[in-house]
């Protein structure tokens, strides 16, 4: 059949089609930049949430990590059903629904008074995230032309680091006004100057949440605006419908070609079944599939989603005070957003494997130069929990780390001395270091970790009480007892357990310049994780899967991938409460030196490679 050229476009027609590309790729970037503010907002927040809603609602730790927790969960969620749900609506509709989730979670975060909206609004916010990481590539993929999906692919993932860099300035700004608060409270009693704290930090993290509702809305309402994906209604035999959306973005010549290339390529297959009658679990499926399962558990066991979140938190303990950590996790974000355009332009010149030994090999000095920098200061802890559980009264106990407290607990006068002095701010009190008591406890096998500094303007008084502690019997938590699976607490074995002081630590806070060595160590990580993991994990796992099992395989892997996040992620308070900071990094640097030899000795080369001759290697041919 003879093929007439397409003639020229109209400079109108030109200009029409450019500005429809550029509205596309506005909002496609959007849903980027909305899955970077998803992941990274709750770090700036975390810090304010846990001074406030610790000692309004009694937050424990686990629960404090459940809820950072849940947007990985969310995205757990919906990825089991983003594909699914996109072929049944449609690419647009799945937009508008991640957008409207994720408008709809943030007055339900910013005007939650408990645990469970904080959660549900947290969980929307993953599954709205979940949706976005799946169906905008997807739809870019089917929208742009060959020659601009390279240029949509990387925009997607540019604005997702920008999206964490917004979400970093948005926790800075916010740390600055409160630690402007806390200079104006100075002259304060001590009640008010409490009240006046608690006020600021409550009004900071519920703010930070409300800034992320413009980008929200601007997604959601874009994508109404959007065309529906060509390929998509071409698959449901809306032909007319499928041209008039490639007519938007495309040339009408150019538009007519492709729309027969989508017709030719839904055409019925007539062809290659040379693997159909192959058993799956051959070594051609089996050995690519387990070393992709493996890559992406890897990939989270490094802890990069569990330290972005707590980051602040993480560089608060290490010495720096709120704004610096705060300023530090724009640093850092800024840092990643660079080195990914970095490993953009590396990953087609020197290959996935070079890059990855190198991104797994920076990750492992990282965390164990931090794993080191905080053994150093975990070292010099004193036990204090037989003096605490001598000072326990009707199961009951109440602490402030005042004066008085640090003198019984065997701190320095002039530590005492310093935490007297906590609410000046003349250079007589920056003299000695200030103390942390990190507490962990429990009523029966309900149990909590809680700390106290003694640099804090408000010295707020730490209360533990069984009614705090011990949490209500739920449905869900009856139903798995009666299973004898019981994964729940029995608030039942906890009615008549005394106030047991499990472990208790008494600790001068490490030095500013310790904490600026952490932020450094951060950065390497950081740095390392973007030109190795964070970028070629994604084409190792879509180049490794071999055809057949592709689809489904892919979806295991990524399952395996989020599963692992979301588990470190709910434990990390708990666990930092009751190891320290350095085992959880020594942890993660283990896990990265067996991401090193997995990518140095079983994964093999793929740039340039076709898919067929990838399948070949593992097949043994």
């Amino acid at each position: 059949m003879h093929v007439t050229e397409p003639s020229a476009a109209t400079p109108t027609e030109l200009k029409s089609t450019a500005r429809a590309m550029r509205y596309l790729l506005f909002i496609a970037g959007m849903g980027g930049l909305l899955y970077g503010i998803d992941v990274g907002i709750i770090a700036g927040a975390l810090p304010y949430l846990e001074a406030t809603a610790s000692v309004a609602w009694h937050l424990s730790a686990q629960q404090l990590s459940f809820i950072v927790a849940a947007v990985l969960l969310g995205s757990v969620l919906s990825s089991l059903f983003a594909g699914a749900l996109a072929d049944l609506i449609g690419r647009r509709w799945a937009m508008v629904l991640a957008g409207a989730l994720f408008t709809l979670s943030i007055p339900l975060i910013a005007l939650a008074d408990g645990y469970l909206p904080l959660l549900l609004g947290r969980l929307l916010q993953g599954i709205s995230g979940g949706l976005i990481g799946v169906v905008v590539p997807l739809y870019l993929a089917e929208c742009l032309h060959a020659r601009q999906r390279g240029r949509g692919a990387a925009l997607f993932q540019l604005l997702l680091t920008i999206g964490l860099v917004a979400a970093a300035l948005i926790g800075l700004y916010q740390a600055q006004s409160v630690e402007a608060v806390s200079t104006a409270a100075q002259a304060l009693a001590p009640e008010a100057r409490a009240d006046a704290l608690f006020a600021a930090r409550d009004h900071a993290w519920r703010s930070i949440f409300w800034v992320c509702l413009t980008p929200g809305l601007i997604f959601t309402v874009g994508s109404l605006l959007l065309a529906e994906s060509p390929r998509w209604l071409a698959r449901r035999g809306q032909l007319a419908q499928a041209h008039q959306a490639l007519l938007r973005t495309r040339p009408a010549a150019e538009a007519q070609a492709e729309l027969r290339e989508i017709e030719q390529a839904l055409a019925p297959e007539t062809a290659d079944s040379r693997h159909s009658g192959e058993p799956l679990l051959s070594r051609r499926y089996v050995l690519p599939f387990l070393l992709a399962c493996l890559v992406l558990a890897l990939t989270q066991a490094t802890g990069i989603n569990s330290i972005l979140a707590y980051i602040v938190t993480i560089l608060n303990q290490a010495g720096l005070s709120g704004a610096s950590a705060n300023m530090a996790d724009v640093g850092l974000k800024v840092l990643n957003a660079v080195m990914t355009v970095v490993a953009v332009a590396l990953v087609d010149r020197k290959g996935r494997k070079f890059l990855l030994m190198l991104g797994t090999g920076g990750i492992v000095l990282a965390l164990l130069s931090a794993g080191l920098l905080f053994r150093s200061a975990e070292g010099h802890q004193r036990d204090v929990a037989s003096v605490l559980q001598a000072r326990v009264q009707g199961d009951s106990l109440s602490i402030q780390l005042d004066s008085a407290t640090l003198q019984a607990l065997g701190a320095s006068a002039s530590a005492a001395t310093s935490s007297s002095n906590a609410a000046t701010v003349s250079g007589t009190a920056a003299a000695a270091p200030a103390q942390q008591l990190t507490l962990a406890y429990s009523y029966g096998p309900f149990t909590n970790v809680q700390s106290l500094r003694s640099d804090d303007p408000a010295l707020p008084i730490l209360r533990l009480n069984r009614a705090d502690t011990v949490q209500p019997d739920s449905v869900i938590g009856a139903f798995f007892r009666r299973l004898h699976l019981n994964p729940f607490a029995d608030p039942a074995d906890a009615a008549g357990a005394p106030l047991r002081i499990e472990q208790a630590h008494l600790s001068s806070l490490p030095s500013t310049s310790h904490g600026w060595q952490v932020a450094l160590a951060m950065c390497l990580f950081v740095a390392s994780f973007a030109v190795g993991p964070g970028v070629c994990v994604w084409l190792a796992l879509s180049e490794l899967m071999p055809n057949r099992i592709r689809s489904n395989g892919m979806s295991i892997a990524l399952l395996i991938n989020q599963f692992v996040s979301t588990s470190i992620a709910a434990v990390f308070l708990p666990t930092v409460g009751q190891y320290g900071y350095a085992t959880l990094f020594f942890y993660g640097a283990g896990c990265s030196l067996l991401y090193f030899l997995t990518a140095a000795l079983l994964l093999p080369e793929t740039r340039g490679k076709t898919l067929e001759e990838i399948e070949a290697h593992f097949a043994g041919k």
